[in-house]
């Protein structure tokens, strides 16, 4: 483990081939934010203190992945802006937007579960339920056009297998005009994901159901060069709609 400290915000960790054999972890782990990289990281962070007097940050970093061919992998920590990022202002669109979509269904399935009950409870309820769901869609929309006017448009995500990302095709509408391209690399299938022609909200939804089939990898331009750069492009266009079938 070679810890290179590049300034006051930025470190950088040099882990080899035989390196990674020890510590039995792969770039997919640290992609995948598994436990064993969680734990990789807090070690790193030790020894960047130890060695070059590294304060790491309170509360957040972030962390880039560069892949050295027969090498090994290089992890860049840097502390995050006080000023939010396209990736971090993604992410926090996407949880508003999940947890109103939440509350609505939990609502719903209260709703349904009552049907034993009187007819014109019954008919109460599904009101009640019709004007929560207009309600919570309004939030959500809201929510999303909150962002600012530069909100991010461009995000990838990594599946642990083809089979994932079919899945993730299959739930999507199939009138969504989002712009799709798959990448490979090692174990690993990233999917670009961009806005397209679709409505902000469309691509929100479609990002927060990409969640629920593998992890966001990055909203970074730079990140998605790199990986554009390393990675097998396997589909170049339109990919959902082709796994879709």
């Amino acid at each position: 483990m070679r810890i290179e400290r590049i300034d006051d915000k930025t470190v950088k960790c040099f882990l080899s081939n035989e390196e990674l054999e020890e510590y039995d972890i792969d770039y997919k782990d640290f992609v995948m934010r598994s436990d064993k990289a969680k734990e990789i990281v807090q070690e790193i962070m030790v020894h960047a203190e130890e060695e070059v007097g590294y304060k790491p940050p309170r509360f957040a970093f972030d962390l880039q992945i560069m892949m050295l061919p027969e090498k090994g992998l290089v992890l860049t920590f840097s502390e995050k802006d006080s000023e939010m990022k396209d990736g971090d202002q993604l992410i926090e669109c996407l949880k508003e937007m999940k947890r109103l979509l939440q509350k609505t269904r939990e609502k719903v399935n209260m709703i349904g579960a009552k049907e034993g009950d009187a007819q014109s409870d019954k008919a109460a309820a599904g009101n009640d339920a019709a004007k929560s769901v207009e309600n919570n869609a309004g939030k959500a929309k809201k929510a999303a056009g909150s962002q600012p006017e530069n909100r991010p448009g461009v995000a990838v995500f990594a599946f642990s297998g083809i089979g994932k990302v079919m899945e993730f095709a299959a739930a999507l509408p199939s009138n969504l005009r989002v712009d799709s391209i798959l990448y490979q690399m090692e174990d690993l299938f990233y999917l670009y994901l961009a806005k397209g022609h679709a409505s902000y909200e469309r691509y929100s939804r479609a990002c927060i159901q990409a969640l629920e089939f593998g992890g966001l990898y990055t909203a970074d331009e730079r990140q998605i060069l790199l990986l554009q750069e390393h990675a097998q492009c396997l589909i170049a266009e339109k990919a959902l709609k082709k796994l879709k079938g």
